[in-house]
C-alpha cells in the first residue's frame, strides 16, 4: 500500500501530538486506526543511584525555568521539517507559532490548551491536566505518579530521559533531550502510538525572558489576517 505524503497540516497536527499527546486536540489520518487494547500501568524502571540523581537534576532544572523563549525546528517521521517559536511561562502557559507559510498555533491559558488549524480555521481543546503539557506546566514538576521514567540514558554530553503517563503508557513515549554542559534542553521526541516519531530542537533557548500576558490567552485570528507572531 503506498503511503500518502505528509502534507503541512499534517506536520503541524503532529507537532501538536509532540506536545500535547494530541489524540485529544487533533484527529489521526484517516487511514490510521485508533483502536488498541486496554494498557497496563506503566511500572517505573529500575533506576540506578545515578540515574535517580539525573532525574533529580532534571526536575530541578525544569522547576527553575519560569520563562523560556526558543526558535524550533520540528522533524516529522517523514523527514520534513517545520519552524517556529517556543513560549513558555510557567505555571500554566505557553504558545507555539509556526513560521511561514504555516499559520497554526498552539496556546495554553492556564486551565485549557487549544489548538488553532490554520488552514481550517477550526480551533480545538482540551483541559491542560488531560494533556502531557501538563507535567511541564505544572507549578511543581516531578517526575514521578502519574507521569513515570522509563529510562535515563547518558552519553558524553548528553542526558535523555523518557517518559510515559502511568495510566495509560500506550499513548506514546516523550524523550527530554539535555545538553550536560551547561545543562539545558536542548530538545523532546515522541514516539507515538503508531509507532512514529516526531523530534522538536530547541535553538538558542532564553530563560527569564519578559513577555505580555496577553499572548497566553486564545484569540481567534480576523479573517484575512497574515496571523502570527513570526509571520
Amino acid at each position: 500500500m503506498l503511503r500518502r505524503p505528509v502534507s503541512r497540516r499534517t506536520m503541524s497536527r503532529r507537532l501538536a501530538a509532540a506536545l500535547l499527546s494530541a489524540a485529544l486536540l487533533a484527529p489521526l489520518p484517516a487511514a490510521v486506526s485508533t483502536a488498541r487494547a486496554a494498557t497496563p500501568v506503566a511500572a517505573p524502571a529500575a533506576l540506578s543511584a545515578q540515574d535517580r540523581a539525573t532525574v533529580a537534576q532534571v526536575e530541578e532544572y525544569l522547576n527553575g525555568i519560569s520563562t523560556l523563549q526558543s526558535k524550533f525546528v520540528q522533524v516529522a517521521p517523514n523527514g520534513r521539517q517545520a519552524t517556529g517559536t517556543f513560549y513558555l511561562f510557567r505555571p500554566g502557559r505557553m504558545r507555539l507559532e509556526y513560521d511561514k507559510p504555516l499559520k497554526d498555533f498552539i496556546v495554553a491559558d492556564g486551565t485549557f490548551v487549544f489548538y488553532w488549524d490554520g488552514e481550517m480555521r477550526q480551533q480545538s481543546s482540551a483541559p491542560i491536566g488531560s494533556t502531557l503539557a501538563d507535567f511541564i506546566l505544572r507549578k511543581t514538576i516531578r517526575l514521578a505518579g502519574d507521569v513515570t521514567v522509563t529510562e535515563v540514558f547518558r552519553a558524553p554530553g548528553v542526558v535523555e530521559v523518557s517518559l510515559v503517563e502511568t495510566k495509560d503508557p500506550g499513548k506514546g513515549t516523550l524523550t527530554l533531550v539535555f545538553e550536560d554542559h551547561p545543562f539545558q534542553l536542548r530538545k523532546w521526541r515522541v514516539l507515538d502510538a503508531q509507532g512514529l516519531t516526531t523530534e522538536v530542537a530547541l535553538l538558542n533557548p532564553r530563560t527569564d525572558v519578559t513577555f505580555d500576558h496577553d499572548m497566553f490567552y486564545f484569540k481567534e485570528p480576523p479573517r484575512g489576517s497574515d496571523f502570527g507572531r513570526n509571520n
